[in-house]
């Protein structure tokens, strides 16, 4: 399995082997040694999340109250999905900087997201299926989101791909809204946690 690092600091997509023959295809896209030595801690899995999506569904941008935040190990069942990362830690050399990358069943690459770090994705094919592994279980009270659409962000959505939306995102507050209220994590909480995950 191969790692990278992303151009959002902590986020990681990893790329495992794949192995296909006559009856299908095999590949494991999470590797706990691979990811240890990538991120620097294991990832506690406390809930996995299934969601199956028609084309042009958006699902985000999505981040949690840091600490203890939500950290998110993502790759696709079936399908295609456009997964688009966004620096909200406050205070951050990067903050509002994003990355984005296809994962794809056929691929089996996966990416990883860290704490404080905002999550979104879009089906790029009909009944695209999204699995991923939560270090934290929901928590309504301590979850946020931003519109996918903020035009200050500019995220790489396609511009031949209508998009869809819950009510819940297309009506979320825009990146200078979310600040101004004091709703995203800072850098500095985010470092410290991440320093807990490593047992220093």
């Amino acid at each position: 399995m191969q790692a990278r690092e992303m151009k959002v600091p902590g986020v990681f997509e990893f790329v495992p082997r794949t192995f296909p023959d006559d009856r299908g295809m095999f590949a494991a896209p999470f590797q706990e040694a691979v990811f240890v030595e990538a991120v620097g801690h294991p990832l506690h899995v406390a809930q996995t999340n299934h969601s199956v999506s028609r084309r042009g569904t958006i699902r985000g941008l999505h981040f949690a109250d840091v600490p203890p935040g939500q950290a998110k190990y993502v790759h696709v069942a079936r399908g295609l999905l456009l997964d688009v990362v966004v620096d909200l830690r406050v205070g951050s050399p990067t903050f509002g900087r994003w990355d984005a990358v296809i994962v794809d069943a056929k691929l089996g690459n996966a990416i990883y997201v860290p704490e404080g770090v905002g999550h979104a994705a879009m089906a790029l094919e009909d009944d695209t299926t999204m699995h991923y592994l939560c270090s934290k279980g929901f928590n309504p009270k301590a979850e946020h989101g931003i519109t996918p659409t903020d035009p200050a962000l500019g995220l790489p959505w396609p511009d031949d791909i209508a998009p869809v939306l819950s009510e819940k995102d297309a009506t979320a507050p825009t990146l200078a809204e979310a600040l101004e209220a004091g709703l995203l994590p800072r850098y500095d909480a985010c470092t410290a946690w991440y320093a807990q995950l490593r047992g220093e």
